[in-house]
């Protein structure tokens, strides 16, 4: 029953959902990295930015960010700062159309997308005798995803998953994201994705787009719809969300792995919570601190050193290693 009591106490300034969001952020002071990016490509002639912090260590950590995010988005470094500092090398990777550069291929990434994952892992897998997977919001919903529909031919490399702030039921966020105190959130979201959406387009002038309706699209229902769905081969958004949940897929996963999701989460609904599973899979941590945000998890000093999260990231790992 590896649901934990979490020891995450917000300070009295970050107990709400949205302060702590958008603090995390916008205002958190993390030093840049000296990244080594390396180009790889992909089966279908389209490529993957994998930026690396390499200290010859023997294992890697892979982090994966969230929706429309990039390894400088803030939790991506703080994170790869912190676990440099316990004896790992990390490589973060930039989605594709998320590394400053437009990828080839008409589609890009989506959250049920492990393939791309699946691929950095065995580029990896060469060099390390350890791997070890850390994905952010739509990332931790792949990396969810991926460790539970690989079952028993996971790699024996792979050590340790885990994620932090999971829609692990897509539909269910969705619905969430539509409601009057994540707008902010939301046209953030829809404004960066219609834009690459209008690359797409003028990338790709014969396939079938209808880039008018996209650029009113009101949420993620319409959004997904209109051009994540049928640019990945789902039916609809309904089925696209069916597909690609994490949670379905929680129950097969038979490596330590913590997921990590603030109970006020406000990008979050009740069932992105796999409760059940974790009371039934003895791989499966689960932590629900009671504040926290989406990605956020700030400590006081709010802007200097690790995170709480950071810090309870490696300590999971030094007490799952072996």
């Amino acid at each position: 029953m590896p649901i934990i009591e979490s020891s995450y106490r917000a300070p009295f300034p970050f107990r709400g959902p949205h302060l702590t969001t958008i603090l995390a952020r916008f205002g958190r002071n993390v030093s840049p990295l000296n990244y080594s990016r390396n180009r790889i490509s992909t089966p279908d002639n389209d490529f993957l930015d994998l930026d690396f912090v390499k200290n010859k260590h023997s294992r890697i950590a892979i982090l994966v960010h969230g929706l429309e995010g990039n390894s400088e988005s803030t939790y991506m470094v703080g994170m790869a700062t912190e676990l440099g500092l316990i004896g790992c090398d990390t490589v973060c990777v930039n989605m594709r159309g998320c590394s400053g550069e437009i990828n080839k291929s008409f589609g890009s990434y989506h959250s049920g997308k492990t393939d791309d994952l699946r691929l950095v892992i065995d580029h990896v897998s060469k060099d390390y005798s350890e791997i070890i997977i850390v994905g952010f919001s739509l990332g931790g919903n792949q990396v969810l995803k991926y460790l539970g529909e690989s079952g028993n031919s996971l790699s024996e490399k792979i050590k340790i998953g885990i994620a932090v702030s999971t829609p692990c039921d897509l539909e269910g966020s969705a619905m969430e994201l539509k409601k009057l105190n994540n707008k902010i959130y939301l046209q953030r979201f829809l404004k960066s994705m219609k834009s690459k959406a209008n690359q797409k387009k003028t990338q790709h002038p014969s396939k079938k787009l209808d880039i008018e309706a996209i650029n009113v699209a009101k949420d993620f229902h319409e959004f997904d719809n209109l051009f994540t769905a049928p640019v990945h081969g789902f039916l609809d958004a309904k089925d696209y969300w069916t597909k690609s949940s994490s949670k379905q897929f929680v129950s097969q996963i038979n490596i330590p792995t913590l997921l990590v999701s603030a109970e006020n989460d406000s990008f979050l609904s009740v069932s992105c919570y796999p409760i059940d599973e974790a009371k039934n899979n003895p791989n499966f941590f689960l932590e629900i601190p009671k504040n926290g945000g989406h990605l956020g998890f700030l400590t006081w000093p709010a802007f200097k050193g690790a995170s709480w999260l950071e810090r309870r990231v490696s300590a999971f790992i030094n007490e799952k290693s072996h």
